[in-house]
């Protein structure tokens, strides 16, 4: 048999038939359409999960907390000396209360003729064998004036005072003493608090002799 080729085309004497050209084995095709499908999977994976970032957040705006304004220095001249009064009477019931005249702290809110006026009457009381018993109550304390650029501060109060609770005791009975019924049981008191180095103090308490 005699064959010619040209090409694809195979001739023989006795007929003539196309030839196909070799392909590659199926299992060869099957790994390249494998291999793609990866790359089409790690393609979409980057596009769906871009490279990470950190994520960004802005930062928290610097507010801005309101000053608190400043009092008033008359104000808080007037607010320690009304404190440091309602104090010193505190004081004042605790040794008037004390037959053996040791008790209060008077020395912490009083001083000069105040500080004299409070140690002369318990000890007269004293010596009459008595002591005053219950509380004093300084009603509606108010500043009538505050000079805090002298070179003593002072601030000036007026208070009404109410002892109808503040009992004259004898010592030996225990009993309430006679006292004079035309007395005041509530009156206006002045008093003058003086800043000091060591703080503000009472220097004078002066009853007014009128009722409130």
């Amino acid at each position: 048999m005699t064959a010619y080729a040209t090409g694809d085309i195979v001739t023989t004497q006795t007929h003539m038939r196309r030839v196909h050209p070799r392909t590659p084995p199926l299992r060869s095709a099957g790994a390249f359409l494998l291999a793609g499908s990866f790359f089409l999977a790690a393609c979409a994976s980057t596009e769906k999960n871009p490279e990470a970032k950190p994520p960004t957040t802005s930062a928290p705006s610097a507010t801005s907390t309101p000053a608190k304004p400043l009092e008033d220095p008359v104000e808080v001249a007037k607010k320690e000396a009304i404190a440091t009064y309602l104090s010193h009477w505190k004081e004042v019931e605790k040794r008037y209360a004390d037959k053996t005249g040791r008790a209060g702290n008077l020395k912490r809110y009083a001083a000069s003729a105040a500080l004299a006026q409070v140690e002369t009457g318990a000890a007269d009381m004293r010596k009459k064998d008595a002591v005053v018993l219950g509380t004093v109550t300084v009603n509606n304390p108010t500043a009538t004036s505050a000079d805090i650029d002298r070179k003593v501060p002072n601030v000036i109060l007026s208070s009404c005072l109410d002892i109808s609770q503040w009992t004259v005791t004898d010592v030996d009975t225990q009993k309430p003493a006679a006292m004079p019924k035309s007395r005041l049981l509530r009156y206006v008191i002045k008093a003058t608090i003086e800043k000091w180095p060591e703080g503000w103090r009472v220097i004078r308490d002066e009853p007014q002799g009128k009722a409130c």
